[in-house]
């Protein structure tokens, strides 16, 4: 479980599919769009946490995901919730075929909010 100890701390949850081969590379390009497009809903959703997410170190952890369903699953609750975050599908210019979902960013928001929806995931 992955977890913090200040629960009002502000984080944000990468989450990668495992079972598309992705190479070291494309994860963290994958995981670099996911990061930064949530982080652009995070100012238009919620600028203040945004803003002080951003300066206060932008913590982060990145997660594996073991099929699309679960990620598409965990990027549906994420916005149900009405989280920042961002769903990353691939243009298939490299090693993935086109329209291939990636990498889900979530938050800024707070750590004890992200676990409830990611906590029983692995470290990537």
């Amino acid at each position: 479980m992955v977890s913090t100890s200040d629960p009002n701390e502000l984080k944000q949850v990468i989450l990668l599919r495992m079972d598309v081969g992705m190479g070291k590379g494309k994860m963290v390009a994958q995981g670099s769009h996911a990061s930064l497009d949530a982080y652009l809903d995070a100012l238009s959703k919620t600028p203040a946490a945004a803003h002080k997410w951003h300066e206060g170190g932008m913590r982060k952890v990145a997660l594996k995901v073991e099929s699309e369903k679960e990620l598409v699953s965990l990027f549906q609750a994420a916005k149900d919730y009405e989280l920042p975050c961002a769903l990353i599908i691939d243009a298939g210019h490299t090693q993935l075929e086109p329209n291939t979902k990636t990498a889900v960013g979530i938050g800024p928001a707070k750590a004890e909010l992200l676990d409830r929806f990611t906590g029983q995931l692995k470290l990537l």
